[in-house]
Formats: structure tokens, sequence, C-alpha cells
């Protein structure tokens, strides 16, 4: 049993324009899956959908995590089943800190997992775990204290982005375009941290127009997707052929 599995799946937007075409895709634990395509290809929307945004309504087949569908769960129990979406133009939250958010986040999932009973996570442990993860992902001290987002330099929201996967840890990672807007040692930095995160307990979903942050953070499979579907499918090498021949030879898949 896979951990994520996607069957003949569907999305459109809310005016019903179809835009992934029925996809099929397995990820397991200690795998990290990349999906690669085009501008317009339905990547996000792809990322979106698996996470519960109302904005995208799953027309046919099926999301199945740990064997089991989420297609009726919101976009929160989704998240506490072990979904993790880390965003490409992450939102700024004025008026909740870095660390307010974090730890009830945390304390979320742990209600969920301990059958709607509260179970905080003791602020002594917290603090830890949270200075420790700042240290290790070059994550500025001060920026637990200030608004999530909030004034955040492109690098310092995707650090972020990485901080909440490394303090949650979800089954499933799904990262749309982490590597946006990001220079090369800030590319690292993320990388490195999902790279280290993927395990025995958790496996990952990288989408991505460009091969760049996969020099760090090595796929076990990489599926090419145009115009909705999964054209092409292969292993690391199938990204160093994309970044240099692109992906013309796909013209218009339909």
């Amino acid at each position: 049993m896979a951990l994520l599995e996607l069957k003949n799946l569907h999305v459109a937007l809310e005016d019903g324009t179809e835009i992934v075409k029925g996809i099929d895709l397995a990820v397991n634990t200690d795998e990290v899956h990349a999906v690669m395509g085009p501008n317009g290809s339905g990547k996000s929307t792809l990322a979106y959908a698996l996470a519960g945004h109302p904005a995208y309504e799953i027309t046919g087949g099926d999301v199945l995590l740990d064997g089991e569908s989420v297609l009726e769960l919101g976009a929160d129990e989704r998240a506490q089943r072990g979904l993790f979406l880390a965003f490409q133009y992450p939102h700024s939250v004025p008026g909740v800190t870095v660390t307010n958010f974090l730890r009830s986040a945390i304390n979320s999932v742990r209600k969920a997992r301990n059958n709607g009973e509260d179970d905080p996570i003791p602020i002594p442990e917290f603090r830890k775990e949270i200075l420790a993860q700042m240290d290790r992902l070059e994550v500025s001290r001060e920026l637990a204290s200030r608004y999530l987002n909030d004034g955040f330099s492109g690098g310092e929201k995707k650090r972020i982005e990485i901080l909440q996967l490394a303090m949650l840890k979800p089954r499933i990672a799904i990262l749309d375009e982490t590597d946006s807007g990001l220079d090369i040692d800030a590319v690292r930095v993320v990388a490195s941290g999902v790279h280290e995160l993927v395990g025995p307990d958790m496996g990952a979903l990288v989408i991505t127009h460009y091969q760049r942050i996969l020099n760090f953070i090595k796929p076990d499979f990489v599926h090419v997707m145009v115009n909705g579907r999964i054209v092409e499918e292969g292993g690391p090498e199938l990204a160093h052929k994309l970044e240099a021949e692109g992906y013309e030879r796909y013209g218009k898949a339909a």
C-alpha cells in the first residue's frame, strides 16, 4: 500500500474548466517524486487540490493517504492526517507570530491524533525543538517573534515553510515550486532540510519547473506533466534531460 496514491485524478476550476486530466501516481515513504512540467501544465493546481483548496474541485478519481480516501476531508483534516503543502508564494499573517503559529499547528495535529482530546506540546519541549530546527535550517532566531511571513524576504519565507515541515513532521510533504525566487544558497538550505526529513516515516512530492532544486533533493522518480497529464516518467536522469532539452519535444500533449 502506497503512502500517497492518486487514481485517475481529475481536477477542475470553479468554472468547470478541467486542468488535471487523469493522473495516476504513487509515493511511498523514503521516496522523493518530482513532478516537472512547463508553466500552465497544471502542477500547482494538482498541489492545491491534494491539499483540499476549495477553489479546485476533484471531479473524478481518488486520493488515498495511507490507503484511505481524503476526498471528503477538509484542508485542516488532511493536514491533521499528515499531508503538508509548502506554497510557491507563502502568505503573510499579520498579528500571528511564527512561534504562536507553529505551536497552534502542532497542538492541532496532536489533538487530532489523540482522538480530539487536547494534548498540547510542553513549552520547554517546543522551545528546544524550534531552536534546534532554526539553527539547522539557518533561520534567524529573531524571525520566531515576528509575524508570520510579514515583511520576510523570499528566502526567509521558504525557510519558514521548511521549518514548519520540520516541526510538524507530516507523512507526505508536497512542495510547490519551493525554489521559486531563491538564490542558490537558499535553495541548498531548503533542499537539505527536505532531504534530511524524507525517510521511513515521510515521503515527498516536489513540484518544480526547473531541475535546479533536484541537484540537492535527489528524486527517486521524475514525472513529466504537460497539459494536465503525465506524459513521461523515469529516474533522476530524466530531470537532467529536461534541463538540457526543455519541454518542446512534448508539443501540446493532449
